[in-house]
């Protein structure tokens, strides 16, 4: 079931928050004011929302972040064209859909948003475990700069090609416009005047200076006053150009000359943004997932078989070796390094399957010690994956993914049905008679342990069922009902006819 994607696997299952969050990039030296607009028309969208209570918008700074939104890096976002939405929804007691589906309905409906080129608009969710710096995140690793991101721009089409992947963003990002101000020294000389005095003018007129604060009395911070160019008007122009600059030439009276007459007005592409992990060179690949799959193993999978069927040296690239932990140790070669939830969920469910054996050789040495037997322990396990049949089922019906409390329900089953298999095993070696056939005293152990065995059961999954409905927990509840109700019955049934097979060449009955 696995295998087929009847049952998927997943860390944690989306929980019902009551606040979702719309994070907006623009191409980078986007202005202030049409980031502004582009909130605008994003608040417009969240607004068809019957669930929407209130929002705010925040551009070119950071909302106030949470634990997510620290591990996120965001409060680094201070650039005119960043912009963040926050959207509070009514409680979960007094809407129909969870906060996940209206996240879905809210991203489909943002597609509708004409946005540049560059641009990206990424639908957030508080994570209901551990919060990472992307559901899906690939750590390019290469030789040089121009390869990590020619690499980087090839995954992220493959990327944008599977449906279930959404909200696809690159770290490099696309260059930065730059201003560049290259004062003509000739000029500089001819009316005496030095690059400081040329520096300070410049950057009087387009930063900004606090000249003094307004008290607001009653203990409150006091405002400062704050004199600057309006946003719109900080870009270059004929009206910027012609601003005067005061100079003075051999001592005599001051003049007055246009700023253009001064520098050089250049335009050019800026440098792309650079990150690195741990000391080394990384440009990163992020995305969510959403529709069909929404765990990052499938979204893994789907990736590297598309990465395969890629004509990389076509584009003058060479295939990325996929790696799944750890960071390469030759740079020189490029790779992919799988990040983000699924490292979180590899080491998780690693550190529970290593926890699973060691709690099974725990009850097999306690077991050895009281029947002083090798393969009676060997019975009275037999149950333990028998629960998993259950579990895999009870799983299909609620059409619920196999979390990590899914795990820890079938780690703790197999400490519960130990118990019902001990029960059994230690009837039939006590009531055990020379002459009397072995099917009899099964039959017999059946009989009489099967009511305590089935109550003990129904109890712990009347105690489990509590907390079926929770958006969390609910895989562990699933784990303990189905589990325990799948590995009792086959208990029965399975462990009389396994010990007939194990059992000490049948001394083992008869002591």
């Amino acid at each position: 079931m696995f295998y087929f994607k009847a049952v998927t696997v997943k860390l944690l299952p989306f929980d019902n928050k009551s606040e979702v969050q719309v994070v907006v990039d623009m191409p980078e030296g986007t202005s202030l004011e049409v980031t502004e607009r582009t909130l605008d028309a994003v608040a417009a969208v969240v607004r068809k929302l019957p669930e929407a209570v209130s929002m705010e918008a925040y551009a070119g700074t950071s909302a106030p972040f949470n634990f997510n939104g620290l591990v996120r890096h965001y409060f680094l976002r201070n650039r005119p064209e960043m912009g963040d939405v926050m959207v509070t929804l009514l409680p979960k007691d007094e809407r129909d859909r969870a906060s996940h589906n209206i996240a879905l309905d809210l991203r489909e409906q943002l597609k509708a948003l004409e946005l540049p080129e560059g641009a990206s608009i990424k639908v957030v969710e508080t994570p209901p475990g551990p919060p990472v710096m992307a559901t899906l995140l690939a750590e390019i690793y290469g030789p040089n700069e121009k390869t990590r991101r020619a690499t980087a721009d090839e995954v992220a089409k493959v990327f944008r090609s599977i449906p279930y992947i959404v909200d696809v963003d690159v770290s490099s990002g696309q260059t930065r416009p730059r201003l560049r101000l290259v004062p003509d020294r000739a000029r500089l000389d001819y009316y005496n005047l030095s690059e400081r005095e040329l520096h300070d003018s410049i950057g009087a007129l387009l930063g900004n200076r606090t000249i003094g604060y307004a008290p607001r009395g009653d203990s409150r911070t006091p405002l400062p006053i704050t004199i600057a160019l309006p946003q719109s008007a900080r870009s270059w122009s004929s009206t910027l150009a012609s601003t005067p600059v005061a100079v003075t030439r051999d001592g005599g009276s001051p003049q007055l000359v246009e700023l253009g007459t001064l520098v050089e007005a250049r335009h050019e592409a800026g440098s792309h943004s650079l990150f690195r992990r741990d000391g080394r060179a990384a440009d990163m690949v992020t995305a969510e997932l959403a529709g069909e799959y929404e765990a990052p193993v499938y979204g893994v999978l789907a990736v590297n078989r598309a990465i395969d069927q890629v004509d990389w040296a076509a584009k003058g690239l060479t295939k990325p070796v996929i790696r799944f932990a750890g960071q390469p140790d030759d740079e020189s070669v490029t790779s992919l390094l799988w990040d983000g939830e699924w490292e979180i969920t590899w080491v998780t469910f690693r550190d529970m399957g290593a926890a699973f054996m060691v709690a099974l050789l725990g009850i097999y040495v306690l077991v050895v010690a009281q029947f002083r037997s090798f393969k009676l322990p060997l019975v009275i396990l037999t149950p333990v994956p028998l629960t998993l049949v259950g579990i895999v089922i009870g799983h299909m019906l609620f059409s619920a993914p196999f979390t990590a409390t899914s795990m820890i329900g079938f780690i703790a089953l197999s400490g519960i049905i130990v118990r019902n298999s001990i029960l059994l095993v230690d009837f039939i070696r006590h009531t055990a008679a020379p002459g009397k056939p072995l099917r009899d005293t099964l039959v017999e152990a059946g009989r009489i342990r099967f009511k305590p065995i089935v109550l003990t059961a129904a109890a712990a999954m009347i105690g489990a069922a509590v907390i079926l409905t929770d958006p969390i927990f609910q895989g562990l509840a699933i784990s303990l009902l189905f589990g325990l109700a799948s590995s009792t019955l086959l208990t029965v049934l399975v462990i009389p006819a396994i010990y007939v097979v194990l059992r000490d060449d049948g001394k083992a009955a008869t002591r």
